[in-house]
């Protein structure tokens, strides 16, 4: 690798701040840059080359650049600069903000540093600087809040020019989930810094200060949870631009300096990700038009609209439709899912929220005089901006259908921080939802950033005695249990606080770079060292509050969840011990886990291998936490299957229990039955709320049905990812495609496909860091089972196959016709295999 701080010098192979030489290793990912670091605000380009293994070199890559980010406080000159709202005003107007200023010389590079205690919005010389949302995005804002830097350079031009922003309250000051208004302050405010570079080598900065311009503007109120109101009569043409006149504008509050950390953001940005067409409209009785867009998305609208001046246009938002037609609105408790707009009158408008979003499938857009056509409206699905990384595929339609189902229930809510939905006025960042379905969510999208920042969300709210919580950002939650409800309060939810490790493992595992573990080593530590200080002869008590939640009729028993979560955590931080080269910590907390496991046993499990609760949850832990000897471990696998078979073959797990399940089945032989569960169409089952038209994740099994989920609208959301955790388990055992701890990262895959059930094929793909992995299995009554694989270059595959092999075809480093078992290096293989007699009779019997 070379490194540059500039271009030019990079082109001319004179790099000034880095030559690495070259380096003889297998390693292609989380490579640490080891070269002179640039000043603030400085670029670095570079560029890489790779050797084959015969030592020809490839060519140079094209030339890549970062810029540093602010390194110190104290680079940061400008003021924190707003309205001063008033507390008894529950909704109040955005502000919108203004700077003219002159440049007399060509600018080179520009640019822009901007932050808000409330959500902003960037404008320059009249157009959005970025088409990023929701900035600076989420934070415990007692502690950190983040900032965004972005090239302006292509927005401005010599002579007159000038920035706007729009202010508004966003989680800072606005509704926060349950938690009421202005969890951390009254009055929102910003921070902006530009620097100039010119081509004459000199540089400039401008800043927020008293000498900008404020005033309200069209945006009455736009709330997360309440909505917006908009009148375009108050627009103000060419605000945002140079030469408009601001006299009667007033001059912004500066407020005192931030005491919390400002950091450059770390996860990918909001933005509009995807525009979906209604597949209908139709005009009710009393005049107002319902669009349906077919998919339940989280995001806002987008209306074309024209009308006399001062109508008001209203649009709500919603999940479902009640029996009568109507929007069914019963489940968002205090949320308010309805945009207002009062036309301007003078032309055709588009209409447009700002600071606001929602969970809909369905929307109502009611004021309007004339007829409304279905090209009129446009769905914005709009969340952080994770890359696609992973399909799954398979023969059975509604199958296909779940896994959409999957990947929607984590657009929905991946915004800023996992949430648990967003609809309704919650939308919290769950731990519980998050490690349980983080496996799902890292073949799904790379989440790595994103789980990187959340990760700092839950240090930030670790209490000081180790405890990890609930939700994170906390936004007092914790202080709204004590209050509410001291009966229900507990610090240390099992499967909650437990993310606090399973989040940082998982994305070791998936993504290779060790350097998570090491940043959360003492934050995991405190919570297991809390875990045991807080049990009795190590048997946690009863705080797993939420327990199993939304179990179907087999409740969990609290002591014993909490018990099984806490060996888990110790497990895990033993292991991550050892990968740190901490060998006196892994080798106490190895010993801790056993102690546990022998306290867990003798507490709770019967020498018939029965489990105190005897749900199919305390099983499924059990077996997949290691917590059982090998004797006992085949009578409690016997249990769980008993149980399952004696409830119709239908699971009865909730949220925790969930995303273990199938995977404990498949590898204790009961693949089939993993199959069997998949595949049930009746309640409880995930295809159940398909076969009900679901197009996103319940959060009930029971949601929008007959068995009451309609009857407890409190409840009732539509869009929750958690029980989507079964996602994991289409991609390692459905379709084998299983990252090796040995190797993590996908540097060597573990293949083991497991055909099942009535699926005929199944095909997938994930892109990892090395590149894009592919596999498929078909099956064919005559032929037997074709299995494909395909690898990226610098990876290895053990592949282990469903039954032996006729024929193999492919390059590999160790590749024996006939046989189980392969291993394979990169490149495409395809495995013909015989008929095994389980699917042979399987068969048969249809």
């Amino acid at each position: 690798m070379q490194a540059a701080s500039a271009q030019e010098q990079l082109l001319l192979g004179k790099p000034d701040l880095w030559d690495s030489g070259v380096v003889v290793s297998g390693q292609s990912l989380h490579v640490d840059y080891k070269g002179l670091l640039p000043r603030s605000g400085k670029q670095c380009w570079w560029r890489v080359r790779v050797w084959d293994k015969s030592g020809a070199p490839s060519e140079w890559s094209d030339a890549a650049v970062w810029t540093q980010a602010r390194l110190e406080p104290s680079e940061w000159t400008a003021k924190w600069i707003g309205n001063v709202n008033r507390k008894e005003l529950e909704l109040p107007p955005a502000s919108y903000l203004r700077k003219a200023f002159q440049m007399d010389r060509h600018v080179k590079n520009a640019t822009a540093y901007a932050s808000a205690l409330g959500l902003y919005e960037l404008r320059i010389n009249g157009k959005r600087a970025t088409d990023e949302r929701f900035a600076p995005g989420w934070t415990d804002y007692h502690t950190r809040v983040q900032y965004q830097a972005c090239d302006v350079t292509h927005l401005l031009h010599q002579g007159s020019n000038a920035i706007g922003m729009i202010l508004g309250t966003g989680w800072y000051a606005g509704y926060l989930g349950m938690m009421g208004r202005q969890v951390y302050g009254e009055s929102p405010r910003l921070l902006f810094q530009l620097h100039l570079a010119y081509e004459d080598g000199s540089e400039e900065w401008l800043i927020s200060d008293a000498s900008w311009k404020m005033s309200k503007g069209p945006i009455l109120y736009s709330d997360i949870i309440k909505g917006e109101k908009y009148d375009a009569r108050l627009a103000q043409s060419g605000w945002d631009e140079p030469g408009f006149q601001d006299g009667e504008w007033e001059q912004p509050h500066c407020f005192e300096p931030y005491e919390g950390e400002l950091t450059l953001q770390l996860d990918p940005p909001i933005r509009v990700m995807e525009q979906i067409r209604p597949l209908s409209v139709r005009k009710t009785e009393r005049g107002s038009y319902i669009y349906d867009l077919g998919q339940n998305i989280a995001g806002w609208t987008r209306l074309q609209m024209s009308g006399r001046s001062g109508q008001e246009i209203t649009v709500r938002h919603a999940e479902m439709l009640d029996a009568d037609g109507s929007l069914y609105l019963a489940n968002l408790r205090k949320a308010v899912q309805t945009d207002i707009y009062i036309l301007r009158g003078d032309e055709a408008e588009e209409l447009e929220p700002h600071f606001t979003y929602h969970g809909f499938r369905y929307v109502e857009v009611d004021g309007a005089e004339g007829e409304l056509t279905l090209d009129q409206l446009i769905g914005l699905a709009a969340y952080s901006a994770a890359e696609a990384s992973g399909w799954v595929e398979t023969s059975d339609e509604l199958i296909n259908q779940l896994y959409s189902n999957i990947v929607w229930g984590q657009k929905g809510n991946f915004f800023s921080v996992p949430t648990d939905c967003p609809q309704r006025d919650e939308r919290l960042g769950w731990t519980g939802d998050a490690q349980i379905f983080v496996r799902t969510a890292c073949y799904n999208m790379n989440v790595e950033a994103f789980f990187q920042k959340y990760m700092v969300d839950v240090a930030d709210a670790q209490r000081e005695d180790g405890a990890f919580p609930d939700t994170a950002p906390d936004a007092n939650w914790s202080y709204f249990k004590q209050v509410s409800s001291a009966k229900w309060f507990a610090p240390d939810n099992a499967g909650w606080g437990d993310a606090g490790v399973i989040i940082p493992w998982t994305l070791y595992l998936m993504y290779g770079d060790a350097a998570i573990l090491k940043q959360y080593y003492d934050r995991m530590k405190q919570w297991v060292d809390y875990l045991k200080a807080n049990s009795d002869d190590l048997i946690r008590p009863d705080y797993a509050d939420h327990a199993d939640w939304l179990s179907v009729n087999a409740d969990t028993p609290k002591d014993v969840l909490a018990t099984q979560y806490f060996a888990y955590s110790t497990r895990l931080f033993a292991r991550i011990a050892a990968l740190v080269g901490n060998e006196e910590d892994a080798a106490s907390y190895d010993e801790l886990f056993e102690q546990i496991k022998m306290a867990f046993t003798s507490e709770f499990v019967t020498m018939d291998g029965i489990i105190e609760g005897d749900t199919q949850t305390v099983y499924a832990l059990a077996l997949y936490f290691g917590l059982l000897t090998e004797e006992l471990g085949e009578k409690s696998a016997q249990r769980l299957v008993q149980l399952i078979e004696e409830n119709g073959n239908h699971l009865s797990t909730g949220f925790l229990g969930v995303g273990y399940l199938l995977p404990v089945l498949s590898e204790i032989g009961q693949n089939e039955l993993a199959y069997t569960l998949l595949q049930q169409e009746s309640y409880p089952s995930w295809l159940y709320s398909v076969k009900h038209g679901a197009t996103t994740i319940w959060e009930r099994w029971d949601g929008w049905t007959e068995h009451g989920g309609f009857q407890s609208p409190s409840m009732n959301s539509f869009n929750h990812y958690s029980l989507g955790s079964v996602g994991e388990w289409m991609f390692r055992y459905m379709a084998g495609l299983d990252p090796d701890p040995q190797q993590p990262g996908f540097k060597h895959i573990r293949f083991q496909p497991r055909p099942g059930g009535t699926l005929r094929n199944v095909k997938a793909h994930y892109e990892s860091g090395y590149g894009r992995i592919e596999a498929s299995w078909e099956y064919d009554e005559q032929q037997g089972m074709t299995i494909k694989l395909s690898l990226p270059p610098n990876t290895t595959a053990s592949v282990i196959l469903p039954g032996p092999a006729v024929r193999a075809q492919g390059q590999a480093y160790s590749l024996e016709a006939g046989g189980l078992h392969y291993e394979v290096g990169s490149g495409a293989y395809t495995f013909y295999c015989v008929q095994t007699e389980k699917r042979k009779e399987k068969q048969a019997h249809e």
